[in-house]
């Protein structure tokens, strides 16, 4: 189908026949790659908190929710669930993630200080933390009364 140049760790270019059924695969993106700064999300509702790492870009490095490490029903959105739910974050971004991070909470749910705690017991530089949740102003004017 066509050639490819492939480089290898010492530096050398090789050439490569590729064919029509071939794809390439390359290694994990993930890997060899660190980030000094990013954002950290919470979304803390009254069933389920969920919790994602980005970068300043905003790309995911990793996410966790309460409902992916196992809790079920009303024990999801507890201030215990929120703090498990950052320890498995921690787990995630251990080696690539963030030091340095901005804090954006998003609900009303019971986990949110709880989540903000324990970001803040584990080692991150907080630079700052902002409340985004969504406030209503009663929006437009409803209609007019239907008379018939």
């Amino acid at each position: 189908m066509g050639k490819t140049k492939i480089i290898d760790k010492k530096g050398d270019i090789k050439t490569a026949e590729k064919s029509a059924g071939e794809v390439e695969r390359t290694g994990s993106r993930k890997e060899g790659r660190k980030i000094d700064s990013g954002r950290v999300y919470i979304n803390a509702s009254y069933n389920n908190i969920i919790l994602t790492v980005t970068n300043k870009k905003g790309d995911v490095i990793a996410w966790a929710s309460a409902g992916s490490l196992g809790f079920s029903g009303p024990k999801k959105a507890t201030p215990f669930a929120a703090s498990k739910v950052v320890s498995a974050i921690l787990e995630k971004i251990v080696k690539t993630g963030p030091l340095n991070i901005e804090i954006f909470v998003s609900g009303v749910g019971a986990g949110r200080d709880s989540a903000v705690r324990s970001l803040a017991n584990s080692g991150f530089n907080i630079l700052s933390i902002r409340d985004i949740t969504p406030i209503p102003h009663n929006g437009p004017k409803p209609p007019k009364v239907r008379r018939v």
